[in-house]
């Protein structure tokens, strides 16, 4: 059996090509390192055609707004939830931006704020590059396959605004269709349905990390919000026993005008792939 080869050489690497080795072994440590998400696996399903053009029309864009008409309880909702988030997100642009666009687009769609900003953490980690094995993008994992069902092909599942539109438009129609069980349309989010183990996890990260005692109720839009999505339901109903989730009262939705399509995502600085 021959011996086995030793390499005695030494490699005499310039200034460059170390800087060079240390950036591709810190990018290697970020995806070994990186906290484990829960990536969304949707199935796709056939839908009814009134079902399609509903969605459809509820993923166009609109200027999103902190749905608080109060000004000062909705700077103090910001300001509370930028903090809990600055460990996540250190840019306070970066996080007001997100944290707008989160609210308005749960109200709109008739999802309790905090329920979605415990999704995006368990999801993502509230990274917008996330990418998952079965193929999810995005804070809120979103399957490809739904820029064909109900979108547009030029949709950037990575670009902000879209993904929060695209992940609250399905997490709302899985309510519906569950008849509000939001036990089970949370496990089908997640392509997990009747298992509790995503339900309570979302559940844990929405009681430990974004639980929210508003002082007016319900919320409204300042500004007017778009049509419920794809119609008006029953809130929530009570979960079985046996599951951890506590199901929060729909907001009124309001009638706003439609906008313009999203503009397209920025030129993408990093991939995360979640597992």
């Amino acid at each position: 059996m021959p011996a086995p080869f030793v390499c005695n050489c030494t490699i005499d690497m310039k200034p460059a090509g170390r800087r060079l080795l240390r950036l591709l072994a810190s990018c290697v440590c970020v995806l070994l390192l990186s906290p484990p998400a829960q990536a969304g696996n949707q199935k796709e399903e056939r839908l009814a055609a009134s079902v399609r053009d509903a969605l459809h029309q509820a993923v166009s864009d609109v200027p999103p707004t902190i749905a608080i008409k109060d000004a000062a309880e909705r700077d103090r909702w910001l300001a509370e939830m930028s903090k809990r988030l600055e460990k996540r997100v250190s840019n306070p642009n970066e996080r007001k931006e997100l944290l707008t666009t989160v609210h308005y687009e749960a109200t709109r769609a008739g999802l309790d704020p905090q329920l979605v900003l415990a999704l995006i953490q368990v999801e993502s980690q509230f990274r917008i590059y996330a990418l998952s094995n079965a193929g999810a993008r995005g804070y809120m994992q979103v399957m490809p396959f739904w820029v064909e069902t109900i979108g547009n092909q030029e949709d950037n599942l990575f670009h902000m605004r879209t993904n929060l539109r695209y992940g609250c438009t399905i997490l709302r129609h899985y309510i519906d269709l569950e008849k509000g069980d939001l036990f089970l349309a949370l496990g089908r989010y997640n392509g997990s349905r009747g298992k509790p183990d995503y339900p309570n996890r979302i559940n844990n990260v929405l009681n430990k990390q974004w639980a929210w005692a508003p002082s007016q109720t319900p919320t409204q839009l300042a500004t007017g919000s778009p049509s419920p999505i794809p119609a008006s339901v029953p809130p929530p109903a009570a979960l079985p026993q046996t599951a951890a989730v506590t199901p929060t009262p729909d907001p009124k939705p309001l009638q706003a005008e439609p906008s313009p399509q999203a503009p397209r995502a920025p030129v993408r600085r990093d991939i995360v792939i979640v597992r």
